[in-house]
């Protein structure tokens, strides 16, 4: 579907009351440490809705700041777009298709048409089939080739078809099955292959390959390098290995037997698809297929919110103009997200990719200049250890704004020993409350080395506990905003056209190393110098291949 052209984002009058009013903001009076003392401000500057709290008190604006912002979304009908993407709508135009990763985690029975064919069918056969199979292993009625029930997951892939399922292992490690272990083979770096190698049982470890193409180099160099070690272990790997994968791709080959293969479809991008099979597989093999669906239910909680909560009651739209407010109008390049938790350690690294390969665009969904910048650099580590590690720059050097998240019961609740009066996890609270009012209000001193300026916005984002339902909510939380802020600025989320011109120029490259290793007198002359100079000094090192 070709959508019309929206109006160029800096011509509208909503965008030109921002600017304006950004102005205002910039005054001394509207410092974070006096506003953050009026009246009902935390009131007044934060929700509570779809299992979460978002307290954007901290944030650098005031309530004229919010409905200008508001008015931008309605402007840009922002709203609508994300009705018409959960509804199956082609709102991927460059690339042509649907951006249906909410239905990949939807339990409702109504259909969803693409094309005239109600595509939830096979969405939940897919579900059934990661049940039934997840069930096999677990009782031991699928093993490996000498009988070994499996208690290894190797799951081979990179971008989204790691990082996603990455954070969630992590976050809920703590409800994992005690005797499944899981192992990520992500860069096709053989120290990365090498240290797993090192530590599995390869009787009982089964290998994911998770691929939409099949094609991907790094996971083709893995998935051989898998191949080859099961091999020379005397193991048959069409007993050990698993696909998924799009139908009719190298890896749906019924000629290369797999143990199981798993359909991945066209019109879930990437890093939208952990909720399907791509995080489906070795999640429920990792956690148990419940505590998978329990995830799927949390992120559909979330979905819905976004899809149906108005527009100023909107979580991760809100969030959405918020960020679009820090970037555009208030120029903060880099927003970092703070877990204080250790589980979510993994967090930050999936919504750089989540964010930063949606968002880093520079050009309108109909291919025009957009004429702002748009995406943002994200980053981030869990709090405490932030805190000792760049908080001095997030104090004192250039500010940058802040997701802080907090969660109220911990997964180890049992460990109570007090150390300067309170427990671990109090401990933990102590710096959660006390760093964004610390990077709000500041402190003068005389001593210019000891001035902390302030006015460093932040938001602050509270869950109940580290449960499925939980990640799941959070997970889509970020989804949402991350699509919300295409839609404010009028770009495509969903295509990532940015990330192949380096591959092109490796697969050249990559080339005139195989004629080297075809070859030894085969010299790298008809390459440019500075890339000769680095394949010549490779060589020296590499020639016992």
């Amino acid at each position: 579907m070709k959508r019309k052209p929206l109006s160029s984002i800096i011509d509208l009058p909503e965008w030109k009351s921002l600017n304006k009013h950004a102005a205002v903001i910039n005054r001394e009076k509207k410092h974070l440490k006096y506003m953050i003392k009026e009246k009902d401000r935390l009131e007044n500057f934060s929700l509570k809705r779809a299992g979460l709290f978002y307290d954007f008190s901290r944030q650098r604006v005031d309530a004229k700041a919010i409905k200008l912002l508001l008015n931008l979304a309605e402007a840009r009908k922002v709203k609508e777009l994300f009705k018409n993407m959960t509804d199956g709508e082609k709102v991927n135009t460059t690339e042509n298709r649907e951006a249906l990763h909410t239905a990949s985690r939807s339990f409702s029975d109504d259909p969803l048409f693409i094309n005239g064919k109600d595509v939830m069918p096979e969405i939940y056969s897919v579900r059934k089939k990661i049940e039934e199979f997840a069930s096999g292993i677990h009782s031991g009625e699928i093993t490996g080739s000498t009988g070994k029930a499996f208690n290894h997951i190797v799951v081979i892939g990179i971008g989204g078809s790691y990082l996603g399922p990455e954070f969630v292992a992590a976050a809920l490690k703590h409800l994992a099955l005690k005797k499944m272990k899981i192992h990520f083979l992500s860069n096709v770096d053989i120290n990365n292959f090498g240290e797993i190698a090192s530590v599995i049982d390869p009787e009982s470890t089964i290998w994911i390959v998770i691929s939409k193409s099949y094609t991907t180099s790094e996971t083709t160099a893995n998935t051989n390098q898998a191949y080859e070690f099961m091999r020379q272990k005397g193991l048959d790997p069409a007993k050990h290995f698993v696909t998924v994968t799009s139908k009719g791709s190298p890896g749906d080959d019924t000629s290369n037997p797999v143990v199981a293969s798993f359909h991945m479809f066209d019109f879930i991008g990437g890093r939208y698809s952990v909720t399907s099979a791509v995080g489906g597989v070795p999640l429920a093999l990792y956690l148990g297929y419940d505590v998978f669906e329990r995830f799927l239910k949390g992120a559909e909680e979330m979905d819905v919110h976004a899809k149906e909560a108005p527009p100023g009651e909107n979580l991760p739209l809100v969030s959405a103009l918020i960020s679009v407010w820090n970037n555009n109008f208030l120029h903060y390049p880099a927003q970092a997200i703070i877990p204080y938790a250790s589980p979510l350690s993994k967090l930050a690294p999936h919504i750089q990719q989540l964010n930063m390969e949606s968002n880093g665009k520079s050009v309108t969904f109909n291919g025009e200049s957009l004429g702002v910048s748009a995406g943002t650099i994200i980053f981030g580590e869990p709090g405490t250890n932030a805190q000792h590690s760049f908080f001095q720059l997030a104090h004192q050097g250039r500010p940058f704004p802040i997701d802080f998240i907090g969660v109220l019961n911990p997964c180890y609740g049992q460990y109570k020993n007090i150390s300067k009066g309170v427990t671990n996890h109090q401990e933990l609270w102590a710096n959660l409350i006390a760093q964004p009012a610390a990077l709000a209000t500041g402190k003068d001193d005389a001593d210019g080395a000891k001035h902390f300026p302030g006015n460093r916005p932040s938001s602050t984002i509270l869950l109940t506990d580290l449960s499925p339902e939980n990640i799941g909510r959070i997970l889509s939380f970020y989804e949402a905003k991350t699509v919300y802020e295409a839609f404010i600025w009028g770009i495509n989320p969903f295509d990532q056209f940015g990330v192949e011109l380096g591959k092109k120029l490796a697969s050249g490259i990559r080339s005139k190393m195989a004629e080297k290793n075809k070859n030894l007198e085969y010299s790298f002359l008809d390459a440019d110098p500075i890339t000769r100079f680095y394949l010549e000094t490779l060589y020296p090192s590499s020639m016992n291949l």
